[in-house]
């Protein structure tokens, strides 16, 4: 006996809807969001249970305590599609298509895995996106004074002052404020910074990894963080999807009518990369290639590479776009075999 359950879960309560196998709804139950609760009523379940949750602020606290007591347990991406929408709606709709195989592949989860590191690492990039808005209102302050502040000096408590004589007195204890919160910021990373390094080289691959080119301790530990364990993916090519590597090709109105019948339209197709991805990892293989072909010796592979793309006449953001591509297979390479870098000619 087959039983697909959705399960809507908010802050107070857990909208929870159970269907047969042909689509039937057996029940619809309200349940406090409590982790006794929700695995109480699963327990009372009987047959073979499939649940499914959505993606979101809860998805692995769910996946964590109720999937001992699932023969499946599926993490949604909800896409928003216009309609009704109720709580009741939600979790019948999850159970749906969970039912009919619409769920997809489902988002990955290992909430045991790596707990440390992946704590830090959602710390770090968090007071790292804080360190930039508190810089970017700083200067954003001045030069609405007209201030020319180019470069990073006055992001230096050193010569803060010499930047702020050249604001009216009205602004200068705002602009004062908002740089002791630059200052503090800027020190909680740097700690956040030590403490991610620390808790990466406590993993073996990490150390591997940090040998690839444009890849050191930081992207590494954000790396292991991120993707867990490179058996995810069975080649480059679905971990390149994964970062936003992979390239779309998208066409319209492919077939006209011939006398002998229809033929397809040899047209230029419209290509571009693929929009669901991981930024993070993007951001991280882009960045390492920027860095490789920047700050590698001229003789390095990867760094002739682009000069050789360029030369054919390729435009350097896709010249870095390939370099980006080959890193990431690179890494992917070396985790799985678990083999530090050695460049080839």
């Amino acid at each position: 006996m087959e039983r697909y359950i959705g399960i809507d879960v908010h802050r107070d309560s857990s909208t929870i809807c159970v269907l047969s196998a042909a689509g039937k709804r057996v029940r619809r139950d309200i349940v406090e969001t409590n982790g006794l609760a929700l695995v109480s009523y699963i327990r009372k379940l009987s047959g073979t249970l499939h649940v499914c949750v959505e993606e979101g602020t809860w998805s692995e606290w769910l996946y964590e305590i109720l999937s001992p007591h699932a023969s499946e347990l599926v993490v949604y991406q909800n896409v928003w599609t216009p309609g009704a929408k109720s709580d009741a709606i939600d979790a019948h709709g999850l159970a749906e298509k969970l039912r009919i195989g619409q769920a997809g592949p489902g988002v990955f989860k290992a909430p045991k895995r790596y707990r440390n590191l992946r704590e830090w690492a959602h710390v770090y990039q968090a007071l790292t996106q804080d360190t930039t808005r508190a810089k970017n209102r700083l200067k954003s302050l001045l030069q609405r004074r007209g201030v020319r502040c180019l470069g990073t000096s006055v992001y230096d408590p050193q010569q803060r002052e010499e930047w702020l004589e050249q604001l009216p007195a009205a602004m200068r204890l705002p602009a004062k404020l908002l740089g002791i919160e630059l200052d503090c910021v800027t020190e909680l990373k740097a700690e956040a910074e030590a403490a991610l390094v620390k808790a990466s080289h406590r993993v073996r691959i990490s150390k591997i990894l940090e040998t690839a080119p444009g890849i050191g301790p930081i992207r590494a530990a954000v790396l292991i963080a991120t993707v867990i364990t490179p058996h995810r993916f069975r080649s480059k090519r679905q971990f390149w999807s994964y970062c936003g590597f992979a390239v779309v090709t998208r066409s319209s109105a492919d077939w006209v009518p011939t006398k002998g019948g229809w033929i397809r339209v040899q047209a230029v197709r419209t290509r571009g990369l693929n929009r669901n991805h991981n930024p993070t990892l993007k951001a991280i293989f882009k960045g390492a290639a920027f860095t490789a072909i920047h700050q590698t010796k001229t003789d390095h592979p990867l760094r002739v590479a682009y000069a050789r793309l360029l030369d054919s006449g390729t435009r350097p953001p896709l010249a870095r776009l390939t370099i980006a591509r080959k890193i990431a297979a690179t890494v992917l390479a070396m985790w799985k075999n678990e083999e530090v870098y050695k460049a080839v000619s």
